[in-house]
């Protein structure tokens, strides 16, 4: 019996040890993905503030990488983010049509939209046009209107 005892302790404590090292790994990244960026459905949590978009985002280095998904999983946008700048990724059907603070586009046809996403640092919003194209406007979190944040007047 003792000896079963003892296997069994070292066993939990192999067991508390590796899940103690996964642990400090995911708190390392914040939990967040490397992997996956651009792809349809990604290993990775969806973040979305919206039951009609898939947000995921992913962490490699000190940058944030944020996608935008539609419900299909087709991937509409993708930007990097970190220490207060953008930056524009070229991946999805919509890249052009994302505006940052340090890439402004001209306000959009229409600015009907929702917040997908947001945390202390961004904040993303996302305005469906009427030609079926996508606006998504990555501005910093404290950003109360991410459209005013990151336009430009023509």
């Amino acid at each position: 019996m003792h000896h079963v005892s003892n296997r069994f302790a070292r066993f939990a404590a192999v067991g508390l040890l590796v899940m103690a090292s996964g642990i400090s790994s995911a708190m390392a990244t914040g939990g967040l993905s490397s992997t996956g960026l651009g792809q349809s459905w990604p290993n990775a949590t969806d973040v979305s503030a919206s039951p009609r978009w898939h947000v995921y985002v992913f962490q490699r280095e000190g940058i944030r990488y944020i996608q935008v998904n539609d419900l299909n999983g087709k991937v509409r946008t993708a930007f990097a983010a970190a220490s207060g700048n953008f930056l524009g990724l070229p991946v999805g059907v919509d890249s052009a049509g994302l505006a940052t603070p340090q890439e402004p586009l001209p306000p959009p046809a229409s600015k009907r939209g929702e917040i997908v996403y947001q945390d202390a640092a961004v904040k993303v919003f996302v305005a469906p046009q009427a030609d079926g194209t996508l606006r998504v406007f990555a501005a910093s979190g404290d950003c109360t209107d991410p459209i005013e944040c990151t336009s430009r007047v023509q």
